[in-house]
């Protein structure tokens, strides 16, 4: 990435689904849904949580995405990413902080994510700018619709 070159942060639109849904399937262990995922999913998602999300943009294209909502009581940060030669430049660290300001804005006072244990450079990323994992807690799943199945990027 040159050093010149501008980010420009906003929310994320169904019309960046296209380049999102690209820019996750280059993102090595990164989990896709086969519903949640899909178009369809994202646009029910983003009309809950129309001004949360954010995607980062370099001269037109998607570098960086965080899928941001909440339940009225807690955020939620899913697929956050950038792209990996946009890393280690705040791209991820700035597009957090615009979807925690979003969150704060919606009266929402607790961020939650989720990282694979698997996840090396996300995990790092995380506690690198704050960031506590818990250890309290016990996160379960109960699979409503078994024809949501994730794939992980290889």
């Amino acid at each position: 990435m040159s050093g010149t070159m501008k980010i420009i942060y906003r929310a994320m639109e169904m019309e960046d689904y296209d380049q999102v849904y690209r820019l996750w399937q280059t993102i090595k262990g990164f989990g896709i849904r086969s519903l949640d995922d899909s178009r369809e999913g994202v646009e029910r998602f983003l009309k809950r949580n129309p001004a949360t999300s954010v995607v980062a943009i370099q001269n037109g294209r998607i570098v960086g995405n965080i899928l941001c909502g909440h339940d009225g009581r807690t955020g939620y940060f899913y697929h956050v990413c950038v792209e990996k030669s946009y890393r280690k430049h705040g791209i991820g660290h700035e597009m957090a902080k615009r979807c925690m300001y979003a969150l704060k804005e919606e009266g929402i006072n607790k961020v939650s994510l989720i990282a694979f244990k698997s996840n090396q450079v996300g995990n790092a990323f995380w506690q690198g700018v704050g960031w506590k994992e818990r250890e309290d807690v016990n996160f379960y799943d109960f699979v409503l619709n078994e024809e949501n199945i994730t794939k992980f990027v290889g």
